[in-house]
Protein backbone atom coordinates (compact mmCIF):
# COMPACT_ATOMS: atom_id res chain seq x y z
CA UNK A 1 0.00 0.00 0.00
CA UNK A 2 1.35 3.44 -1.00
CA UNK A 3 1.33 6.15 1.67
CA UNK A 4 0.44 9.71 0.65
CA UNK A 5 0.95 13.10 2.26
CA UNK A 6 -2.78 13.19 2.95
CA UNK A 7 -2.50 9.90 4.85
CA UNK A 8 0.25 11.40 7.00
CA UNK A 9 -1.82 14.48 7.81
CA UNK A 10 -4.87 12.37 8.69
CA UNK A 11 -2.75 10.34 11.12
CA UNK A 12 -1.48 13.56 12.70
CA UNK A 13 -5.04 14.68 13.41
CA UNK A 14 -4.91 12.25 16.34
CA UNK A 15 -1.89 13.98 17.86
CA UNK A 16 -2.84 16.87 20.15
CA UNK A 17 -0.79 19.88 21.22
CA UNK A 18 -0.37 19.96 25.01
CA UNK A 19 -1.28 23.62 25.57
CA UNK A 20 -4.27 24.09 23.28
CA UNK A 21 -5.53 20.57 22.61
CA UNK A 22 -5.51 21.41 18.89
CA UNK A 23 -4.58 18.63 16.49
CA UNK A 24 -1.08 18.74 15.12
CA UNK A 25 -2.41 18.47 11.57
CA UNK A 26 -4.60 21.57 11.99
CA UNK A 27 -1.95 23.61 13.77
CA UNK A 28 -0.06 24.62 10.64
CA UNK A 29 3.16 23.34 12.17
CA UNK A 30 3.78 20.47 9.74
CA UNK A 31 6.33 21.21 7.03
CA UNK A 32 8.65 19.49 4.58
CA UNK A 33 6.69 16.22 4.34
CA UNK A 34 8.65 13.76 2.24
CA UNK A 35 7.24 10.35 1.34
CA UNK A 36 9.64 7.91 -0.30
CA UNK A 37 7.99 4.52 -0.63
CA UNK A 38 7.55 3.35 2.95
CA UNK A 39 9.80 6.06 4.38
CA UNK A 40 8.16 9.24 5.76
CA UNK A 41 10.16 12.30 6.81
CA UNK A 42 8.73 15.61 8.04
CA UNK A 43 9.34 18.54 10.37
CA UNK A 44 7.26 20.11 13.14
CA UNK A 45 7.64 23.88 13.41
CA UNK A 46 8.21 25.18 16.93
CA UNK A 47 9.31 28.27 18.78
CA UNK A 48 12.83 27.75 20.15
CA UNK A 49 11.48 27.94 23.71
CA UNK A 50 9.15 24.97 23.06
CA UNK A 51 11.81 22.39 22.27
CA UNK A 52 11.48 20.43 25.52
CA UNK A 53 7.69 20.61 25.71
CA UNK A 54 7.27 19.52 22.07
CA UNK A 55 9.51 16.45 22.28
CA UNK A 56 6.60 14.21 23.47
CA UNK A 57 4.55 15.58 20.55
CA UNK A 58 7.35 14.66 18.15
CA UNK A 59 7.43 11.12 19.52
CA UNK A 60 3.63 10.85 19.34
CA UNK A 61 3.65 12.04 15.74
CA UNK A 62 6.33 9.51 14.88
CA UNK A 63 4.28 6.75 16.47
CA UNK A 64 1.04 7.82 14.76
CA UNK A 65 2.56 7.90 11.29
CA UNK A 66 4.55 4.75 11.95
CA UNK A 67 1.29 2.90 12.50
CA UNK A 68 0.02 3.60 8.99
CA UNK A 69 -0.14 0.58 6.66
CA UNK A 70 2.86 0.57 4.35
CA UNK A 71 5.04 2.81 6.51
CA UNK A 72 8.39 1.19 7.31
CA UNK A 73 10.40 4.12 8.62
CA UNK A 74 9.56 7.54 10.11
CA UNK A 75 11.94 10.44 10.75
CA UNK A 76 10.49 13.50 12.50
CA UNK A 77 12.38 16.63 13.48
CA UNK A 78 11.62 19.81 15.41
CA UNK A 79 12.53 22.96 13.51
CA UNK A 80 12.56 26.60 14.62
CA UNK A 81 12.04 29.35 12.06
CA UNK A 82 13.51 32.06 14.26
CA UNK A 83 16.41 32.10 16.65
CA UNK A 84 15.81 32.81 20.33
CA UNK A 85 16.64 36.38 21.39
CA UNK A 86 20.20 36.96 22.51
CA UNK A 87 21.36 33.37 22.00
CA UNK A 88 24.82 34.22 23.26
CA UNK A 89 23.39 35.74 26.44
CA UNK A 90 21.21 32.65 27.02
CA UNK A 91 24.21 30.35 26.61
CA UNK A 92 26.23 32.36 29.12
CA UNK A 93 23.35 32.33 31.61
CA UNK A 94 22.98 28.58 31.27
CA UNK A 95 26.70 28.12 31.81
CA UNK A 96 26.51 30.20 34.98
CA UNK A 97 23.69 28.08 36.46
CA UNK A 98 25.13 24.84 37.86
CA UNK A 99 22.87 21.84 37.59
CA UNK A 100 22.29 19.69 40.70
CA UNK A 101 25.27 17.42 41.10
CA UNK A 102 27.20 19.28 38.40
CA UNK A 103 26.53 19.97 34.70
CA UNK A 104 24.99 17.04 32.81
CA UNK A 105 27.34 15.41 30.36
CA UNK A 106 26.12 14.03 27.03
CA UNK A 107 26.34 10.26 26.99
CA UNK A 108 28.20 8.19 24.46
CA UNK A 109 26.70 5.61 22.15
CA UNK A 110 26.19 2.24 23.89
CA UNK A 111 28.80 -0.27 22.77
CA UNK A 112 30.94 2.33 20.98
CA UNK A 113 34.27 3.11 22.61
CA UNK A 114 35.28 6.22 20.67
CA UNK A 115 33.91 8.57 18.02
CA UNK A 116 36.00 10.76 15.75
CA UNK A 117 35.00 13.44 13.27
CA UNK A 118 36.52 13.87 9.81
CA UNK A 119 35.89 17.49 8.87
CA UNK A 120 36.86 20.22 6.45
CA UNK A 121 36.39 23.97 6.34
CA UNK A 122 35.05 23.82 2.79
CA UNK A 123 33.64 21.33 0.31
CA UNK A 124 35.49 19.70 -2.56
CA UNK A 125 38.67 18.80 -0.69
CA UNK A 126 38.10 15.03 -0.61
CA UNK A 127 36.90 14.77 2.98
CA UNK A 128 34.42 11.94 2.37
CA UNK A 129 36.92 9.90 0.37
CA UNK A 130 39.43 10.39 3.18
CA UNK A 131 36.87 9.36 5.81
CA UNK A 132 35.91 6.20 3.90
CA UNK A 133 39.49 5.05 3.34
CA UNK A 134 40.49 5.98 6.89
CA UNK A 135 37.68 3.78 8.21
CA UNK A 136 38.76 0.84 6.03
CA UNK A 137 42.38 1.32 7.09
CA UNK A 138 41.45 1.40 10.79
CA UNK A 139 39.51 -1.83 10.27
CA UNK A 140 42.58 -3.35 8.64
CA UNK A 141 44.54 -2.47 11.77
CA UNK A 142 42.25 -4.72 13.79
CA UNK A 143 39.64 -2.26 15.03
CA UNK A 144 35.87 -2.76 14.83
CA UNK A 145 34.75 0.30 12.88
CA UNK A 146 31.51 2.07 12.00
CA UNK A 147 30.93 4.99 9.64
CA UNK A 148 28.28 7.67 10.16
CA UNK A 149 27.58 9.88 7.14
CA UNK A 150 26.57 13.15 8.84
CA UNK A 151 26.57 15.12 5.59
CA UNK A 152 22.78 15.31 5.29
CA UNK A 153 22.76 17.62 2.27
CA UNK A 154 25.33 15.66 0.30
CA UNK A 155 25.61 12.06 1.57
CA UNK A 156 28.50 10.24 -0.13
CA UNK A 157 28.96 6.97 1.74
CA UNK A 158 26.41 4.91 -0.25
CA UNK A 159 28.34 5.77 -3.42
CA UNK A 160 31.81 5.41 -1.92
CA UNK A 161 31.03 1.94 -0.55
CA UNK A 162 28.83 0.81 -3.45
CA UNK A 163 25.88 0.05 -1.16
CA UNK A 164 22.33 -0.31 -2.49
CA UNK A 165 19.12 -0.98 -0.60
CA UNK A 166 17.52 0.19 2.62
CA UNK A 167 18.35 -0.50 6.28
CA UNK A 168 16.14 -3.01 8.07
CA UNK A 169 14.24 -2.18 11.25
CA UNK A 170 15.58 -4.23 14.17
CA UNK A 171 12.96 -3.27 16.74
CA UNK A 172 10.79 -0.23 17.30
CA UNK A 173 12.65 2.68 15.72
CA UNK A 174 16.09 1.06 15.75
CA UNK A 175 17.72 0.39 12.39
CA UNK A 176 20.35 -2.16 11.48
CA UNK A 177 23.34 -0.43 9.85
CA UNK A 178 24.34 -1.40 6.33
CA UNK A 179 27.61 -3.32 6.01
CA UNK A 180 30.48 -3.30 3.53
CA UNK A 181 34.21 -4.14 3.69
CA UNK A 182 33.84 -5.18 7.33
CA UNK A 183 32.35 -1.81 8.36
CA UNK A 184 28.94 -0.86 9.76
CA UNK A 185 27.62 2.17 7.88
CA UNK A 186 24.67 4.55 8.25
CA UNK A 187 23.71 7.44 5.97
CA UNK A 188 20.60 9.47 5.17
CA UNK A 189 21.38 8.37 1.62
CA UNK A 190 20.04 4.91 2.50
CA UNK A 191 16.68 6.36 3.55
CA UNK A 192 15.85 8.58 0.57
CA UNK A 193 16.28 8.30 -3.18
CA UNK A 194 19.67 9.31 -4.53
CA UNK A 195 18.44 12.43 -6.35
CA UNK A 196 16.05 13.63 -3.63
CA UNK A 197 17.11 17.10 -2.39
CA UNK A 198 17.28 17.47 1.39
CA UNK A 199 15.70 20.92 1.77
CA UNK A 200 15.86 21.01 5.56
CA UNK A 201 16.48 23.67 8.15
CA UNK A 202 19.22 23.29 10.73
CA UNK A 203 17.14 21.72 13.54
CA UNK A 204 15.83 19.05 11.15
CA UNK A 205 19.41 18.20 10.20
CA UNK A 206 20.36 17.97 13.86
CA UNK A 207 17.45 15.64 14.57
CA UNK A 208 18.39 13.38 11.67
CA UNK A 209 22.04 13.14 12.75
CA UNK A 210 21.03 12.41 16.34
CA UNK A 211 18.65 9.64 15.29
CA UNK A 212 21.17 8.03 12.93
CA UNK A 213 23.72 8.00 15.72
CA UNK A 214 21.56 6.84 18.63
CA UNK A 215 18.81 4.80 16.97
CA UNK A 216 21.06 2.43 15.04
CA UNK A 217 22.12 -1.01 16.27
CA UNK A 218 25.85 -0.33 16.01
CA UNK A 219 26.80 -3.20 18.32
CA UNK A 220 30.26 -3.33 19.86
CA UNK A 221 32.64 -0.99 18.03
CA UNK A 222 36.07 0.43 18.79
CA UNK A 223 35.42 3.60 16.82
CA UNK A 224 32.83 5.37 14.67
CA UNK A 225 34.25 7.61 11.94
CA UNK A 226 31.86 10.50 11.33
CA UNK A 227 31.96 12.12 7.90
CA UNK A 228 31.01 15.70 8.74
CA UNK A 229 29.42 18.15 6.32
CA UNK A 230 31.82 20.88 5.24
CA UNK A 231 31.98 24.09 7.23
CA UNK A 232 31.53 25.03 10.88
CA UNK A 233 27.78 24.95 11.45
CA UNK A 234 24.97 23.09 13.17
CA UNK A 235 26.19 19.55 12.54
CA UNK A 236 29.62 20.14 14.02
CA UNK A 237 28.23 21.91 17.08
CA UNK A 238 25.61 19.20 17.56
CA UNK A 239 28.21 16.45 17.50
CA UNK A 240 30.39 18.34 19.96
CA UNK A 241 27.45 18.99 22.31
CA UNK A 242 25.74 15.61 22.20
CA UNK A 243 28.62 13.18 21.69
CA UNK A 244 31.92 12.75 23.57
CA UNK A 245 34.11 13.16 20.49
CA UNK A 246 37.58 11.70 20.92
CA UNK A 247 38.95 14.10 18.33
CA UNK A 248 38.75 15.57 14.85
CA UNK A 249 40.76 15.01 11.68
CA UNK A 250 40.83 18.10 9.45
CA UNK A 251 41.17 17.58 5.68
CA UNK A 252 42.48 20.34 3.40
CA UNK A 253 44.12 20.80 0.03
CA UNK A 254 47.44 22.68 -0.05
CA UNK A 255 46.34 26.01 -1.56
CA UNK A 256 45.85 29.12 0.54
CA UNK A 257 42.09 29.38 -0.06
CA UNK A 258 41.41 25.90 1.33
CA UNK A 259 43.80 26.45 4.23
CA UNK A 260 41.90 29.57 5.29
CA UNK A 261 38.78 27.46 5.73
CA UNK A 262 40.72 24.63 7.39
CA UNK A 263 42.02 27.19 9.87
CA UNK A 264 38.43 28.08 10.77
CA UNK A 265 37.66 24.40 11.28
CA UNK A 266 40.58 24.00 13.66
CA UNK A 267 39.50 27.10 15.58
CA UNK A 268 35.91 25.85 15.84
CA UNK A 269 36.86 22.46 17.28
CA UNK A 270 39.26 24.11 19.68
CA UNK A 271 36.50 26.45 20.85
CA UNK A 272 34.31 23.48 21.78
CA UNK A 273 37.28 21.66 23.36
CA UNK A 274 37.45 18.79 20.86
CA UNK A 275 41.05 17.57 20.41
CA UNK A 276 42.55 18.01 16.94
CA UNK A 277 43.99 14.65 15.93
CA UNK A 278 45.75 16.27 12.99
CA UNK A 279 45.65 17.87 9.56
CA UNK A 280 45.69 15.90 6.29
CA UNK A 281 46.92 17.41 3.01
CA UNK A 282 44.70 15.86 0.33
CA UNK A 283 45.37 16.24 -3.43
CA UNK A 284 48.88 17.07 -2.31
CA UNK A 285 50.57 16.42 -5.67
CA UNK A 286 50.00 14.68 -8.99
CA UNK A 287 52.34 12.10 -10.52
CA UNK A 288 51.98 11.81 -14.27
CA UNK A 289 51.24 8.14 -15.06
CA UNK A 290 53.11 8.44 -18.37
CA UNK A 291 56.36 10.19 -17.47
CA UNK A 292 56.43 10.10 -13.66
CA UNK A 293 56.78 13.88 -13.34
CA UNK A 294 55.36 15.40 -10.15
CA UNK A 295 53.07 18.42 -10.59
CA UNK A 296 51.90 20.46 -7.62
CA UNK A 297 48.52 21.37 -9.07
CA UNK A 298 47.15 22.88 -5.86
CA UNK A 299 50.58 23.95 -4.57
CA UNK A 300 52.30 21.66 -2.07
CA UNK A 301 53.21 21.62 1.61
CA UNK A 302 50.69 24.22 2.71
CA UNK A 303 48.92 21.90 5.15
CA UNK A 304 52.21 20.77 6.69
CA UNK A 305 53.21 24.39 7.30
CA UNK A 306 49.77 25.18 8.69
CA UNK A 307 49.96 22.21 11.07
CA UNK A 308 53.33 23.45 12.30
CA UNK A 309 51.93 26.95 12.76
CA UNK A 310 48.90 25.63 14.65
CA UNK A 311 51.06 23.18 16.65
CA UNK A 312 48.89 20.21 15.69
CA UNK A 313 49.99 16.86 14.20
CA UNK A 314 50.49 16.65 10.44
CA UNK A 315 48.98 13.33 9.36
CA UNK A 316 50.42 13.06 5.88
CA UNK A 317 49.98 13.76 2.18
CA UNK A 318 47.42 12.02 -0.03
CA UNK A 319 48.13 12.46 -3.77
CA UNK A 320 45.72 13.55 -6.48
CA UNK A 321 45.55 10.23 -8.30
CA UNK A 322 43.31 8.58 -10.86
CA UNK A 323 43.17 5.22 -8.99
CA UNK A 324 41.71 6.96 -5.92
CA UNK A 325 39.10 8.71 -8.06
CA UNK A 326 38.26 5.55 -10.02
CA UNK A 327 37.88 3.30 -6.98
CA UNK A 328 35.84 5.94 -5.14
CA UNK A 329 33.45 6.40 -8.05
CA UNK A 330 33.21 2.63 -8.35
CA UNK A 331 32.27 2.10 -4.69
CA UNK A 332 35.52 0.22 -4.00
CA UNK A 333 37.73 2.09 -1.48
CA UNK A 334 41.33 1.80 -2.61
CA UNK A 335 42.54 0.67 0.81
CA UNK A 336 40.30 -2.40 0.47
CA UNK A 337 40.73 -3.14 -3.23
CA UNK A 338 44.42 -2.30 -3.79
CA UNK A 339 46.02 -2.35 -0.34
CA UNK A 340 49.59 -2.59 -1.67
CA UNK A 341 49.32 0.56 -3.78
CA UNK A 342 51.22 3.64 -2.59
CA UNK A 343 47.91 5.49 -2.32
CA UNK A 344 46.42 2.88 0.02
CA UNK A 345 49.61 2.88 2.09
CA UNK A 346 49.25 6.66 2.55
CA UNK A 347 45.80 6.10 4.08
CA UNK A 348 47.11 3.29 6.28
CA UNK A 349 49.88 5.58 7.57
CA UNK A 350 47.19 8.12 8.37
CA UNK A 351 45.16 5.46 10.20
CA UNK A 352 48.15 4.38 12.27
CA UNK A 353 48.62 7.93 13.55
CA UNK A 354 44.93 8.27 14.36
CA UNK A 355 44.96 4.91 16.14
CA UNK A 356 47.92 6.03 18.23
CA UNK A 357 46.11 9.24 19.16
CA UNK A 358 43.06 7.25 20.24
CA UNK A 359 45.03 5.18 22.70
CA UNK A 360 43.60 7.04 25.70
CA UNK A 361 40.19 6.53 27.23
CA UNK A 362 37.14 8.24 25.79
CA UNK A 363 36.86 11.72 27.20
CA UNK A 364 33.68 13.39 28.45
CA UNK A 365 31.96 15.76 26.04
CA UNK A 366 32.50 19.46 26.80
CA UNK A 367 29.84 21.94 27.77
CA UNK A 368 29.80 24.74 25.19
CA UNK A 369 29.77 28.40 26.18
CA UNK A 370 29.23 30.87 23.33
CA UNK A 371 31.01 34.17 23.91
Amino acid sequence: MTVSRADVLRALELVKLPASGQSLAASGRIADVLVDGGKVIFAIGIDPTEATAMEPVRKAAESAVGGLPGVTQVLVGLTADKAPPSAGMQARRQAQQPAPGGAPKPSGVPGVKQIIAVASGKGGVGKSTTAANLAVALSGLGLKVGVLDADIYGPSMPKLFGIKGKPQVVSGRTLAPMEAYGLKIMSIGFLVEEETPMIWRGPMVISAITQMLREVAWGELDVIVVDMPPGTGDAQLTMAQQVPLAGAVIVSTPQDLALLDARRGVAMFRKVAVPILGLVENMSYFICPECGHQSDIFAHGGARHEAERQQIPFLGEIPLAMPIRETSDGGRPIVATDPQSPHAKAYVALARQVQASLGGAMRAAPRIVIE
